[in-house]
């Protein structure tokens, strides 16, 4: 029986949710649940969309980054689309998608790079850009045996860099997804059916962590275990759940919330003790 004063951070649990110790495969969005370069991006995006709309205040910000959130798992051109669809009522004369798809990742690659730079000249470690927890819980998992897999919006070159680079390779081996020219078949729902069938699983074997709704959702619908992770975009350990992902998650469906994986262990016996 699991029980929540294990935990020295925060942590919340369904009225629903029950341990999977049948448990075997192990799914991990990328961006914002084990990896954190690219930490502040919902910032970036609704800063770069805000111009378009009427009033340009901390209340649209803020709007912004809760729809882009929504989406969050999706390609960014999708979460793009959607704000811009907002921005119709603006009146003003708005650019294509593609055009801001393209301004979004120059300004996003900019401080990626930075961050890059920073670990390729060893002035800090890789796993500063992982988000706090993350190796010891990927040890505890790859103790039990358990496939690891990362499944990620990200184009598929740029998650399997980054993971070479943040030194997650040698847990996740081939099972490392990112997003095609093909969005329909590199769609998470996609890849999660390609995976049961060629993993020969069913859903219920399957534990997914994500910070956005989609792989929640796709979890839940195939009868998997979906922990959210409302990891804070600003600073990498602070122990807060970022509200606005916790909420999302929450509506998604997360069996567990968490900010971090400070409490690897007691999360860890949490869902697979009986």
């Amino acid at each position: 029986m699991f029980s929540a004063a294990a935990f020295s951070g925060l942590v919340e649990f369904s009225p629903s949710f029950s341990t999977r110790p049948q448990i075997s495969h192990v799914m991990f969005d990328f961006d914002g649940t084990i990896a954190w370069l690219k930490h502040g991006w919902p910032d970036i995006m609704a800063n770069l969309l805000l111009p378009y709309f009427a009033t340009e205040s901390d209340e649209t910000l803020s709007t912004l980054r809760g729809e882009i959130l929504a989406l969050n798992g999706k390609p960014p051109i999708f979460q793009i689309r959607r704000c811009l669809e907002m921005a119709e009522q603006s009146k003003k004369k708005l650019p294509e998608p593609e055009q801001l798809l393209k301004e979004y990742a120059s300004k996003l690659g900019e401080a990626i790079w930075e961050r890059v730079a920073e670990i390729r000249q060893a002035k800090v470690s890789p796993e500063s850009f992982l988000v706090h927890g993350t190796i010891s819980l990927l040890n505890q998992l790859r103790a039990r045996d358990l496939t690891l897999i990362i499944l990620s919006g990200t184009e598929q070159k740029w998650v399997q860099e980054e993971a070479e680079l943040l030194e997650l390779k040698p847990y996740f081996g081939r099972h490392i997804y990112g997003s095609t020219s093909d969005l329909a078949a590199s769609s998470k729902e996609a890849v999660v059916s390609r995976l049961l069938a060629e993993e020969n699983i069913s859903g219920e074997h399957l534990l997914s962590f994500g910070d956005g709704p989609v792989e929640i959702q796709v979890t839940k619908k195939v009868g998997g275990l979906a922990v959210g992770v409302a990891s804070d975009e600003d600073v990498n350990g602070s122990g807060k759940m970022d509200p606005q992902k916790q909420t999302l998650l929450k509506d998604a469906g997360a069996d567990v919330l968490i900010p971090d994986y400070r409490d690897g262990r007691a999360l860890i016996e949490s869902l697979f003790e009986k």
